[in-house]
């Protein structure tokens, strides 16, 4: 079993300035792609049962134990939603990112532990986390995620790597810093939404159950790179195998069996359910049910923050470290902060 990979900080932690198996496919009785109006950039995904989360024993324990599910049809766009899509957004709208305002104290001290004494001016301004690989080995067994992410000011959308950077000749890479709040605005713009997390899954498995990945049993199938990851000693060397030290252009791997692109690697995607790290224990009945009217979400490691599901794994995750780029791992996500390694694609529902 590979090392826990890191959890997301609801803005940074406390070293840093901030704390922190085949388808059993049916049809969709009320909508089938044959009578679904198309929808321009999405596909058409039949609904159907299967078997979300997994049983191996080398996947991590928030994974286990599979649970059969069963979804409606939709549609999902068929790539992340790339900074030209949002610029375009922001263009006709003129909303303004998380990582583009002043940090609230006041809604951030909700989430962290009791008497954490305010922080100074000078780290609430507006910004984000972004990946600032060491130039030396480091360890990574106290997932002391600091040695490899650092608070930007200035980071956002616009600015992925600090004020400094620019989106210039990545219009078709998928956007980055990107809050839930700021996801839920471009979908509802966008007349679509965030999909669930069963929905995302089965989409992701496109067909493909059981098996580790969504391609098959094999990472690199006849040697051929399926998704955006890292390769190489993480945080430090990135041996840039696939051709990607950083995200890539949408639709740069493969589609998978449904026709969508990077849903595995690449960036981790938002989804619109709150994280609970042993969900599927209390679908199966083995663990009591979440108090929803007490709790939102719940994460043992990190009990303060209010966290949404990500999945699919991004351009970090590692063999060595960060087994994630597999359409059953998951992963909390404080709802209110971006990062460089997080994006977004939508659904609609059937009209």
């Amino acid at each position: 079993m590979k090392n826990n990979p890191f959890k997301f900080a609801t803005v940074l932690i406390a070293s840093v300035g901030l704390f922190g198996c085949d388808s059993n496919k049916t049809s969709d009785t009320a909508q089938t792609s044959a009578t679904a109006k198309a929808v321009d950039g999405m596909v058409w995904i039949e609904g159907g049962s299967f078997w979300m989360g997994t049983d191996e024993l080398e996947a991590y324990a928030v994974e286990r134990p599979a649970v059969q599910r069963e979804v409606k049809g939709f549609w999902m766009d068929e790539t992340e939603v790339t900074n030209a899509q949002f610029s375009k957004f922001v263009e006709e709208t003129g909303y303004v990112t998380v990582a583009e305002r002043k940090i609230d104290w006041e809604e951030l001290k909700k989430q962290l532990p009791p008497d954490t004494p305010k922080l100074p001016d000078d780290q609430l301004q507006p910004g984000s986390l972004v990946f600032s690989p060491p130039n030396h080995p480091v360890s990574t067994q106290s997932n002391d995620i600091s040695q490899w992410w650092k608070w930007v000011n200035g980071a956002s959308w616009k600015h992925p790597e600090g004020p400094n950077s620019s989106i210039a000749g990545r219009e078709n890479h998928p956007v980055v810093h990107i809050a839930f709040e700021d996801a839920e605005a471009y979908a509802k713009w966008a007349g679509k939404r965030l999909p669930t997390e069963a929905e995302w899954e089965y989409a992701a498995k496109a067909g493909k159950e059981k098996v580790r990945y969504a391609w098959g049993t094999e990472f690199r199938p006849n040697g051929q790179f399926m998704a955006n990851t890292f390769q190489g000693d993480f945080p430090h060397q990135n041996l840039v195998e696939d051709n990607f030290a950083g995200t890539a252009p949408v639709k740069s791997f493969q589609a998978n069996g449904f026709g969508l692109y990077d849903m595995i690697g690449n960036v981790w995607e938002l989804t619109a359910d709150w994280y609970d790290a042993i969900q599927f224990s209390r679908v199966a009945g083995i663990a009591p049910p979440l108090d929803s009217a007490m709790n939102k979400c719940y994460n043992p490691t990190n009990p303060y923050a209010q966290e949404k599901v990500i999945k699919g794994g991004s351009f970090l995750c590692a063999d060595d470290y960060c087994i994630n780029y597999r359409p059953s791992a998951r992963q909390g996500h404080a709802y209110d902060s971006g990062t460089s390694n997080v994006g977004f694609r939508c659904v609609k529902d059937a009209e």
